[in-house]
């Protein structure tokens, strides 16, 4: 065979070896959102906040995704991701490093956060520190607000071990004695009152130095650890000790024997809280004969423990920072800026129609989402709105406009997504509030969740109608849109107000899927739009053409489109991606990506942004939405994408998103082999903060 003859062996990228694993990925995460808590360049109250944050993702973790890997196992329908991992591998990984993070978690908080918390006067005090006077105002408040309220229950024939609610704090007490009908069970346990804070703040005469300065707090936990002897008069307590059980708490609903929704989502709700168990947490200091105990009892073993030093919910501590006013230990607040052509002195409507207005949050306010929605309620030439809804809140300003706006006899309709995880409940409160204010509401499409985020006003402007249409990449949270980075955008463009309205349309209808001019609109074109562009930019690099391509999104997992990208890789195309969580691509490897780089940026607000740039020989495209690059987003959702044609918003959103491919504090890079890796600014290298840019470039200080 002659040399020429000689043909390489064409790289199979469908491979396990060039895809990570997605639950293992989504754990690297909040191992990153951990390592805030020792970053000193943060205020130390939100470094507590950081860990705080981390031990509510780790829950969530465990309630949906270890549960999902779990249930795969005992129903037999393991399935393999394109990394190839059998789910028991997963599982086995998954508690080996959650095993080594959680002591980790811990000892930042004992060894790191709580003395230099001490240090500003902010204690935590634990019951061997308690003085005289102190111990006296914690007796009193055990006796009038706790043990009125406590239930133990003494195990033995006739009382079984209780259903505990998911995530509950309990204690398990070992006793010695008999009761007075003569029992002698050795065990009992006592659930901490659900309604109880599990924080107490002491009053500042408390303080230990006698100043009447500080913060000092105790835990609920100590409280009834101190006292518990107390519940079980006349029996000695062996030992007490705290305990939590973590659950599956993802709903199941089968869409085929639904007939209603709401209701159906509603008899599930309850079951939440007594799903099956996937964790359990107890303090370090427990006899191993009562961890057994626990274990049997919830049906776990060993690699579903975790022995913790300190109190079992360590996100609980939230409430304490809610309770401290000390701004010189928080970041410094800030007055979020305005797009210039939206000013309160002239109708949105108005300043829409001179130009497109583009808004960047939590840098540049929210408020015009919210009037302009509330301006349309009383506008008397609209006559019209159209909203989906995903997560919201309880008490929503933007609930509040589509009322009044029903109540002022527009036609109103909202389409709201019952199945957002979690937020099930308030989505069910603010549908029937809604209809009772005589809105149309829907629950979207059986078996699609509606994770757009769109707003669509219809006015009669002379003798037509004209459109005006919102789109962002998050939701319409007030609340969210003070920590999430997200983009508003705001348009009358005739093609995409007749988009939104074909959108609207089939979520609320029924019909073929309708033509659709300038919007990606998932589970229909989203997809394959994204392949071609990729494929674009690639075709352009093989022609020896400029090709870049930069994405930002919070998951990039859907195995076709990371194929593509590697195509594009060995074709040349620089490839630049913000992916915020879970990715399962590998940059850096050779002949596959050696043209792709893979960041995380983890800062004072959570990126949430949802971005997608092409450089298309010159000739730039870019498109934002609500949808991540991941398999449940761009094929089992209603997902919208929509293009930024006008050149000051396009450049903008250049500028902005290449800010987040120079940061060189708040960046982790991804390695090839599934790590991470912080980057530092070399000496003497200017700090590059993408955050603090747009702080700086969007806001202005309070």
């Amino acid at each position: 065979m002659s040399e020429e003859q000689v043909t390489e062996t064409p790289i199979d990228l469908t491979s396990s070896e060039y895809y990570i694993n997605r639950e293992l990925s989504h754990l690297q995460f909040n191992l990153r959102v951990l390592e805030q808590a020792l970053d000193e360049s943060h205020p130390l109250l939100d470094r507590l906040f950081f860990l705080c944050i981390f031990s509510k993702n780790l829950d969530e973790f465990y309630e949906v995704r270890v549960a999902n890997l779990t249930q795969q196992l005992a129903y037999r329908r393991e399935q393999a991701g394109a990394d190839g991992m059998h789910p028991q591998q997963v599982l086995d990984e998954i508690h080996e490093l959650c095993s080594q993070t959680v002591a980790r978690q811990y000892a930042i908080l004992n060894d790191t956060l709580l003395p230099e918390l001490e240090k500003e006067n902010i204690r935590f005090l634990r019951r061997a520190n308690w003085n005289d006077k102190q111990r006296e105002w914690i007796r009193d408040y055990f006796e009038k607000s706790v043990q009125p309220l406590i239930s133990p229950i003494g195990l033995d024939p006739s009382h079984p071990f209780p259903r505990l609610v998911n995530k509950s704090l309990n204690f398990i007490v070992a006793l010695d004695g008999k009761d007075a009908f003569g029992r002698e069970t050795g065990l009992a346990i006592i659930p901490a009152p659900r309604s109880l804070p599990r924080i107490i703040r002491l009053p500042d005469e408390l303080c230990p130095n006698g100043s009447g300065k500080g913060d000092n707090f105790i835990f609920l936990s100590s409280v009834i650890h101190e006292y518990a002897d107390e519940l079980f008069p006349g029996m000695a307590i062996n030992g007490c000790y705290q305990f939590r059980v973590t659950r599956n708490a993802d709903l199941e609903i089968d869409h085929d024997d639904t007939a209603d929704l709401a209701s159906a989502l509603e008899d599930e709700l309850h079951s939440r809280n007594f799903g099956e168990e996937m964790r359990l947490e107890v303090a370090d200091n427990c006899p191993d004969e009562l961890v057994n105990f626990l274990l049997m009892k919830f049906n776990l073993d060993e690699n579903d423990l975790f022995k913790v030093n300190g109190p079992v919910n360590l996100s609980r501590l939230m409430e304490a920072i809610f309770q401290i006013n000390r701004p010189d230990l928080q970041y410094a607040p800030f007055t979020p800026g305005l797009p210039k052509n939206i000013n309160f002195k002239k109708s949105i409507f108005e300043s829409i129609r001179e130009k497109d207005a583009l808004m960047l949050h939590p840098f540049e306010s929210f408020t015009p989402v919210v009037d302009m929605l509330r301006e349309a309620a009383k506008d008397p030439a609209v006559r019209a709105i159209k909203q989906t809804l995903y997560r919201t809140g309880a008490k929503s300003e933007i609930v509040n406009a589509l009322v009044d706006a029903a109540r002022n006899g527009k036609e109103v309709t909202v389409v709201i997504e019952l199945r957002a995880r979690f937020d099930e409940e308030d989505n069910l409160y603010l549908a029937n509030r809604l209809q009772e204010a005589g809105a149309v509401v829907v629950y979207g499409v059986v078996g699609y969740k509606t994770h757009a985020k769109v707003m669509l006003i219809v006015r009669k402007e002379g003798d037509k109608f004209k459109r005006y249409v919102h789109m962002g990449t998050g939701n319409y949270h007030a609340g969210n849109a003070r920590v999430y980075t997200d983009y508003s955008f705001m348009t009358c463009d005739d093609s995409i107000g007749e988009d939104v309205h074909k959108v609207f349309m089939q979520l609320t209808g029924m019909g073929e899927a309708l033509r659709i001019k300038k919007l990606f609109h998932a589970p229909f074109t989203l997809h394959k739009k994204m392949l071609e562009l990729i494929d674009r930019e690639r075709a352009h690099a093989e022609a020896g053409k400029p090709a870049l391509i930069r994405m930002k999104a919070n998951g990039l997992t859907e195995p076709k489109l990371i194929r593509a990208l590697y195509k594009a890789s060995q074709a040349g195309v620089k490839i630049e991606l913000i992916i915020r969580g879970m990715c399962c691509l590998r940059p850096g490897i050779p002949g596959v990506s050696d043209n792709i780089s893979v960041r995380s940026i983890i800062g004072r607000f959570l990126e949430h942004t949802r971005v997608y740039y092409f450089q298309n020989n010159g000739k730039d495209e870019i498109y934002a939405g609500s949808a991540d690059l991941m398999e449940r987003n761009l094929l089992n959702r209603v997902e919208t994408c929509f293009p930024v044609e006008a050149n000051k918003l396009k450049e903008r959103m250049k500028r902005e998103l290449e800010a987040y491919t120079l940061d060189n504090c708040q960046a982790w890079d991804l390695q090839p082999d599934g790590s991470y890796v912080r980057q530092q600014p070399a000496e003497g290298e200017e700090q590059i903060k993408a955050q603090a840019m747009m702080l700086e470039s969007l806001a202005t200080s309070a």
